[in-house]
């Protein structure tokens, strides 16, 4: 489901946002990872570590498709569980409720069982069928949890 904004709650209940220097053009719908500075974009090496999903400036009129630039002050919000969000998908086919992990570019991809044990932090919401890498596509954020290990 295409949408116009991050967040896909009640307004109301939005969640809580850090206001941080982006360290590079990342476009809203990514995860990152924060130093407490600077919002750095997430990848599998960050796995298990806090993320953040990177929002649109809605107060400057930035829309959903539109890069911040290496530097400006980005809002990402601290996601929680059972909320929904319109988050960046790796290249696959997907289907409802799917198992989603961390992969490159900030990017959500399908949580596999290993012997590493992929960390679960959303599940796969919107119309099933394949994605093409960077699509914006709704999940529902997980209450972050290890896949057994094979």
């Amino acid at each position: 489901m295409a949408g116009n904004v991050i967040y896909r709650g009640p307004v109301a209940n939005e969640p809580q946002t850090v206001n941080q220097l982006v360290a590079g053009a990342y476009s809203p719908g990514i995860l990152c990872t924060s130093d407490g500075a600077t919002l750095t974009v997430a990848t599998a090496s960050d796995m298990g570590e806090r993320v953040y999903v990177l929002s649109n400036r809605r107060f400057y009129d930035q829309d959903v498709t539109t890069a911040y630039a290496s530097g400006d002050t980005g809002v990402a919000y601290e996601p929680r569980p059972g909320e929904v969000y319109q988050v960046r998908l790796a290249n696959a086919t997907y289907a409802k409720g799917d198992k989603l992990t961390l992969d490159a570019s900030g990017y959500l991809a399908k949580a596999v069982d290993s012997p590493a044990g992929d960390v679960v932090y959303a599940y796969f919401d919107d119309t099933a069928g394949a994605v093409t890498a960077g699509s914006l596509k709704d999940v529902v954020w997980a209450n972050a949890f290890t896949m057994p290990t094979a």
